[in-house]
């Protein structure tokens, strides 16, 4: 009997970020990486940067980066920028930044944007963006000093974390869920998939 051919194994995979969110995200659709090395790159906007550019421009930045140190694997990398209109918040690691992140956001609309970057061992960089539209209610003075006191808010863009508390604020979201927690999914498994890493391998029994 002729032996089945045998598959060929996924390429390598490096996640160029330490969040935990991020790793969390892919464990959820059966990703483990094979390695965690973030870049450690300078996020600071440029003058008069817009939020999309800004998303797409750290994530490829990210994925340079770390491809160098990994050039036969594939590196994933991604950045999340929240916005009100052009003005980018920041991730705020002061009660005051994040108290003011949170005023601003109260009542609003604003944007999440998560850029995603795929760098092939060919050197190619594969690029994905997704705009995510979330609108805050209206918050309490409780409400705000409550979160604030949960400290969530430390190294997040826009100063929450969707997942957590502030998952009660959220009146509406027209786009990608798992991206506002730091990974569009739907985009990053198309990504994987085209670079020829299996996102669900072959059993022995077929």
């Amino acid at each position: 009997m002729k032996a089945a051919p045998t598959a060929s194994p996924s390429p390598r995979l490096i996640l160029a970020s330490a969040s935990p969110r991020r790793l969390d995200l892919l464990a959820q659709i059966g990703i483990i990486p094979d390695q965690i090395d973030p870049a450690h790159i300078d996020e600071t906007p440029a003058p008069g940067e817009r939020p999309l550019a800004l998303a797409r421009r750290l994530a490829r930045e990210k994925a340079v980066v770390v491809a160098a140190r990994h050039p036969e694997a594939l590196v994933l990398a991604a950045d999340t920028v929240v916005a009100c209109g052009r003005r980018i918040l920041p991730k705020p690691h002061s009660e005051d930044e994040a108290q003011a992140c949170l005023r601003l956001l109260s009542g609003r609309r604003h944007t999440v944007v998560s850029g995603v970057a795929l760098a092939l061992p060919n050197g190619r960089i594969a690029l994905r963006v997704v705009a995510t539209k979330i609108t805050f209610k209206r918050l309490t003075p409780q409400e705000m000093s409550g979160y604030l006191a949960s400290r969530e808010w430390d190294g997040k863009a826009g100063g929450y974390a969707i997942q957590g508390r502030a998952g009660a604020f959220v009146r509406r979201l027209n786009g990608s869920y798992s991206a506002v927690v730091g990974l569009p999914l739907f985009e990053v498994s198309n990504l994987l998939t085209a670079a020829g890493y299996r996102l669900f391998p072959l059993t022995s029994d077929g």
